[in-house]
């Protein structure tokens, strides 16, 4: 049987604010949710300082083992936005300033007081580049190869986003399913790895809460195939009732 191929994407936090905790992130959650419906797992996530060589280190790691590659932050119009230098030194490439995101930028800013310097700073991408449209505000998304360089602010990046939907080769979607019981997941644990394991094709996280003083865990099923997601939920709803657990359907 034809073992079926799963597209893979990575995705780069940038900005120092990340990590001294002033700013928290939003956008792995969404660019998470938004790939699985583009049939692409979100393989995993660094969060990197803005520093020159921690940038290239990740996008030329992270780059090379997935299909593709998201970046947020650092695209701004101050010193400190250093993703573009970055990416075109982790590319070997120069920087140079796309006529259209010039354009873009001269008609947004055309009542906002016109084009600064620092404002034309947004229109400088690694060479060869081309531009994700952003309906949000003026600054346009960069693609370079398989690399999507994205602004850091949650509801722009939600309209690049939108912006590349349906462009991107992928697979199937993910699609899941959702069982929770009152329960400590390690009481749990040998009965979820025999179901798992029965259901070649899905996988079952297992998310554990304590609530009005009690344990509980939630139990989600995913998986390409939505008959098998069923399936398996079938079957783990009876392998929880047996052992004489209380299964709530659709999580607690």
């Amino acid at each position: 049987m034809e073992t079926e191929r799963i597209w893979t994407a990575a995705l780069v936090v940038i900005g120092d604010e990340i990590l001294s905790g002033r700013t928290q992130d939003k956008n792995i959650a969404q660019l998470a949710s938004w790939l699985n419906v583009q049939g692409i797992r979100l393989a995993e996530v660094r969060v990197v300082p803005d520093r020159e060589d921690a940038i290239v280190e990740a996008v030329n790691q992270l780059r090379a083992r997935n299909d593709y590659l998201f970046t947020t932050g650092g695209i701004g119009p101050t010193h400190d936005d250093i993703t573009v230098d970055s990416i075109a030194a982790a590319l070997g490439v120069g920087v140079v300033h796309h006529p259209d995101a010039v354009a873009v930028l001269e008609h947004y800013y055309a009542t906002r007081g016109g084009i600064t310097p620092a404002r034309l700073r947004m229109a400088r991408v690694p060479e060869g580049a081309t531009l994700i449209e952003n309906r949000v505000s003026g600054a346009p998304g960069i693609r370079v190869g398989n690399i999507f360089i994205m602004a850091g602010v949650p509801h722009i990046t939600a309209g690049m986003l939108g912006s590349l939907t349906g462009t991107l080769e992928g697979g199937r979607p993910v699609v899941s399913g959702t069982v929770g019981c009152w329960v400590a997941e390690s009481e749990v644990a040998d009965l979820l790895r025999a179901t798992e394991k029965a259901h070649e094709g899905v996988s079952i996280g297992s998310y554990p809460f304590f609530r009005e003083g009690r344990t509980g865990a939630n139990f989600v099923v995913r998986s390409p195939d939505a008959a098998l997601v069923e399936r398996c939920l079938e079957d783990l709803r009876a392998a929880l009732a047996a052992a004489g657990h209380e299964v709530v359907a659709g999580g607690i």
